[in-house]
């Protein structure tokens, strides 16, 4: 037997009469499950009546599971928008300045998720330039946010040699670095900065209005942040800084309030997205790249 998607395996496995059987053998009292909610969403999926393009840049294309829960967060937050959402795989490898349009041509918005060494790093680079200078939607999640945060110094805010220490650890104009109190660590294995943590948003920022509250809590996996001595450079420049930890020293969430839907997040929202409750931040991203998509047609 083949399901149609994914998430149809529940009604399939009901309609066999799993949960039953389960009760049975567990000696528990036997309770028709309610799928209605669930119903309505896959049945919402299949009626989809239009398509938008993601262009997925990054490195570990070649195995796409890497990338699983985006995907899915991505297809998630088509859901409540009725598209359908088609994953275009871009190895970032292969993105040069003389590649980047005939590539990104018919991606009606980006993403450059997370990830650790330099392999593929220009490439993701080039590709947030060309998001930002055709006012593509883009969305930057842990490496990718970093990485927006470079392309941003080194073309708008007068720091062409700007980096990550991750990379460059010797370089004068890392707007990334290692985070304070991982610097002492030698024993790399399980001491990142884990788990869930608040993040304060910014009066007026676009993230506070996709959130509608203030306070949020979101899922990180997370060495490297926003260089702090660079704040003051990058702000004026013209990028916010939309979220920070209550604390006021960790930088959560940048956007460019002059871009359509520019924002990068140093947490995984796609850890929190589920089908029948789509993560806010792709709900939002997904509607800008429809909304991108329409406006394309419209002026060709």
């Amino acid at each position: 037997m083949t399901a149609p998607s994914l998430y149809d395996v529940p009604m399939m496995l009901e309609q066999e009469g799993l949960a039953a059987c389960v009760c049975h053998h567990l000696g528990l009292e036997n309770r028709t499950p309610d799928l209605t909610e669930w119903i309505q969403m896959t049945e919402r999926q299949k009626q989809a009546t239009e398509q938008v393009t993601i262009g997925l840049v990054g490195k570990y294309v070649a195995l796409p599971d890497a990338y699983l829960s985006v995907a899915e967060a991505l297809r998630h937050g088509g859901i409540p928008n009725d598209v359908k959402v088609e994953i275009l795989w871009i190895d970032s490898e292969k993105i040069t300045g003389a590649t980047v349009a005939e590539t990104l041509k018919d991606c009606d918005g980006i993403i450059v998720p997370g990830g650790f060494g330099d392999r593929g790093i220009e490439g993701m680079i080039t590709a947030i330039e060309y998001a930002r200078e055709n006012q593509i939607p883009m969305f930057g999640i842990c490496l990718g946010m970093q990485m927006a945060v470079v392309e941003f110094a080194r073309h708008c805010a007068g720091l062409p040699d700007a980096n990550s220490a991750e990379f460059l650890p010797e370089g004068t104009q890392n707007v990334i670095d290692i985070m304070e109190d991982q610097k002492d660590i030698t024993n790399l294995g399980g001491t990142m900065r884990l788990g869930l943590y608040p993040c304060k948003l910014t009066d007026g920022a676009k993230v506070r209005s996709i959130y509608g509250e203030e306070l949020i809590y979101e899922r990180h996996r997370h060495r490297f942040e926003l260089n702090n001595a660079f704040r003051r450079q990058l702000t004026e420049s013209g990028l916010q800084l939309a979220g920070i930890s209550p604390d006021g020293k960790l930088v959560e969430i940048v956007e460019l309030p002059s871009h359509p839907w520019f924002i990068g997040v140093q947490f995984h929202p796609e850890f929190k997205s589920r089908p029948n409750k789509p993560h806010k931040l792709f709900t939002s991203f997904i509607a800008a790249a429809l909304q991108q998509k329409r406006k394309a047609e419209a002026e060709s």
